[in-house]
């Protein structure tokens, strides 16, 4: 397997990555990015047998360029305006006289002489006598409803989880040889509107701390370390960082790479710890005015550096710790690096802000490249890892949909008739640090049926099942009892959606929003293929239909309004009928519930994962009544998989008339193959999907969820792929 793929490496709840791994300037360090960083970072060492001589690992341009970049230029420094400064001018005039003293070149390491080992919380690379690890390890959040008490009986219960850092060790075995040998580690910075800069000596809490220095970019990015001994110096390149003498470069401002140059001494074995840091002050966000939760502890950057290097040993068993218990269920290698993409990949869209103005702590996960926040249609399949890890989490989303992102509809049928509707919630809270207006999202637009449009019963169901999920799983009744007037809307709501009048109920969607106005509604699918992307009577939504009477027949029913929850049973009995009505004579179940309907997904069963999440058919009866429900689905998979759904490679495709698959979905369906229809795992399509993630058209944006057979098509930089997490149940 090749180690030349991205990984990302976040702090929860910083919405920030240390990247790393595909070839180039291709990683770097970014804070609340679309991507990648694209910056040169530079890990190496001096050679063994060649004193002077530098080897890194491909992490810079240069690799890709096969030459050696020229000093920067004034221009390059400060842009390519014609408005320059005079200062800006007069540099642009003296460009290329500085005396860079000796000639250094680094060379990247050879292909063959690198390795590599991913897991979860760490991610170890070799070269030779080079060693460089990566910790990061993603503890659970304590509840920030309670951060009051928590702060009152010790503040550093959450202070230990914010901290906006991650954590790296670099390593030289200079054990064999009789001579000294320098290390290195630093990047250069790309932000136009900061500039790097060398720290000295870090003061914190009005205190000089000498033993923390290191390089950053501005007070937003930056790399520190512990060792007394260390240089850490700015210049136009590397290179120049390492020749013999640096120490009339220290003072120089104007260098956008900053190293931290270390010496292992002769007969030494060294290792250096770093903390590669975040910060964003202030007031991030618009629409609701937040900050980071994390500036509640840290006033700045080199106060989370102090705080992290002086507890580095307890961060590292914490990785250890987390990588221990997802060992222990002994996954596959594919199965393994697949979900330490998608682990790394979540918590790089994690923010977790506080709303000063309202006292609220204020949980998000970005969606990836689009940075749209807290997209209901990504919470419902990441829920399942919320409730391994931070169940408030899920209560925290459903309580911003509930108070600021849900609307009251009417909804249409084909001829244009208006009826009473309900509440639904919207596609997301807003883009790129932009809330939206309250009830409205960043996505819906009125007028279309297909990508844009509104996903008002997709959204509705989101929201009941995440509402469910999380209250069996955390045993919450207060927070049920809390929301009583919402779960019941939500009720009256799904009931609506399927017609005005009850006698023709039959579970299914049959009404769009008119918030569609001429459009139509979609699902979560919106640029796979109409087998998958139109709501109205989709097979795919009817089954989450289904589960969601479900679990409104739980939640009503503790809640005491035993009629309603009666009627939730029937709908769900209704739905189940209607769907097992369409079944065709080779098992299959159309995609969409019409006559002549020939469309086949594989997507159509999703639905099944969450009764069982929620332990609905421990109860016998419940299994009972629908155990050939579960079996007409578990042939139309089957079916399914074996007539189309299917790629060349082995991979599954969630739609067969479509080569746009998600390898989100992909897992979760698995998982439903495995635990509820105990089929086999499918080895082959496992390899297949990793091979997705490492191809090189793909690899730069560590786990991407959305691929054209195997190719990168959209969805970048994704955290939806924690469904992997299922395997693990």
């Amino acid at each position: 397997m090749t180690p030349f793929y991205n990984s990302q490496h976040s702090p929860v709840g910083a919405f920030a990555s240390f990247t790393l791994g595909f070839k180039g300037a291709s990683g770097g360090l970014g804070v609340e990015l679309a991507g990648p960083a694209c910056q040169n970072v530079y890990i190496g060492a001096e050679s063994a047998d060649r004193p002077g001589h530098f080897s890194a690992l491909p992490f810079y341009k240069d690799v890709l360029d096969h030459r050696v970049e020229t000093e920067p230029t004034a221009q390059d420094v400060w842009g390519d305006s014609d408005k320059q400064s005079g200062v800006q001018q007069e540099l642009s005039s003296q460009e290329g006289c500085i005396d860079d003293g000796q000639t250094v070149k680094i060379v990247p390491f050879a292909d063959g002489e690198i390795t590599r080992r991913t897991t979860p919380a760490r991610d170890v690379w070799r070269c030779g006598d080079l060693e460089f690890k990566i910790y990061t390890p993603f503890p659970s959040v304590p509840d920030m409803a309670l951060e009051a008490e928590f702060m009152s009986v010790d503040p550093t219960i959450t202070k230990d989880v914010l901290i906006p850092a991650v954590f790296v060790e670099l390593t030289l075995d200079n054990s064999a040889n009789k001579s000294p040998r320098k290390a290195f580690f630093g990047y250069e910075g790309n932000d136009p509107y900061n500039a790097m800069r060398r720290i000295d000596t870090v003061k914190t809490g009005g205190i000089k701390n000498t033993n923390v220095k290191g390089v950053a970019q501005g007070g937003i990015t930056g790399i520190f370390t512990d060792d007394a001994d260390a240089v850490c110096a700015l210049a136009f390149s590397a290179d120049e960082l390492l020749a013999d003498d640096i120490a009339d470069r220290l003072p120089f401002g104007l260098g956008t790479t900053g190293l931290l140059v270390m010496t292992a001494k002769p007969r030494e074995q060294r290792t250096w710890r770093f903390a590669v840091c975040f910060y964003r002050a202030g007031v991030v966000t618009t629409g609701v005015e937040a900050v980071y939760m994390y500036t509640r502890h840290f006033g700045n950057i080199e106060e989370a550096a102090c705080y992290a290097l002086k507890n580095f040993e307890r961060y590292k068993a914490a990785a250890a710790e987390f990588d221990s218990m997802i060992a222990q269920r002994r996954l596959s290698a594919e199965r393994m690096f697949m979900l330490s993409q998608a682990v790394k990949s979540y918590y790089g869209s994690t923010q977790l802000l506080f709303d000063s103005k309202a006292g609220l702590p204020l949980w998000i996960v970005n969606e990836g490249a689009y940075r749209m926040m807290n997209t209901l249609d990504l919470a419902v399949d990441q829920v399942f890892f919320e409730m391994l890890k931070n169940p408030w989490t899920v209560r925290s989303v459903l309580d911003q949909y509930a108070d600021g992102y849900s609307y009251f509809d009417e909804v249409k049928n084909g001829r244009g008739e208006r009826f009473p509707g309900g509440i639904s919630f919207a596609h997301d809270m807003g883009v790129a640090n932009a809330f939206s207006a309250p009830g409205r999202s960043a996505y819906e637009l009125s007028g279309r049926s297909g990508c844009y449009s509104y996903m008002s019963q997709e959204q509705l169901v989101n929201w009941i099942l995440c509402a469910g999920i999380y209250w069996e799983g955390a045993r919450d009744d207060a927070w049920l009892k809390s929301r009583r007037q919402v779960i019941e809307q939500c009720f009256i709501s799904m009931l609506n959606r399927d017609s005005a009048i009850a006698a023709v109920r039959d579970g299914i969607m049959d009404l769009d929003s008119c918030k569609t106005g001429g459009g139509a509604e979609i699902t979560t699918y919106d640029n796979v293929d109409t087998a998958l992307g139109r709501a109205r009577r989709s097979g795919y939504l009817a089954v989450k239909c289904w589960a969601a009477y479900l679990a409104l027949y739980k939640m009503l029913g503790a809640l005491g309004t035993c009629n309603a929850a009666e009627m939730a049973a029937d709908q769900a009995e209704k739905c189940a009928d209607t769907i097992m009505k369409y079944r065709r004579n080779d098992g299959t179940i159309p995609a969409l519930l019409e006559e002549d309907n020939a469309a086949v997904t594989l997507s159509a069963v999703e639905g099944l994962v969450y009764p069982v999440v929620m332990g609905l058919f421990e109860d016998m009866a419940m299994a009972e009544k629908y155990c050939g429900f579960i079996g007409a689905l578990k042939k139309h998979f089957e079916a399914a998989l074996a007539d189309g759904c299917k790629f060349s490679d082995g991979a599954w495709k969630m739609s067969k008339t479509s080569d746009n698959s998600w390898l989100s979905k992909t897992f979760l369906c698995q998982f439903i193959a495995e635990k509820i229809f105990k089929f086999p795992p499918d080895t082959e399509a496992d390899k297949a999907h990793a091979s997705w993630l490492l191809d090189p058209d793909n690899a730069f944006q560590a786990f991407s969820d959305q691929m054209r057979a195997g190719k990168i098509c959209g969805s970048a930089y994704y955290p939806r792929g924690v469904t992997s997490i299922l395997w693990m149940g």
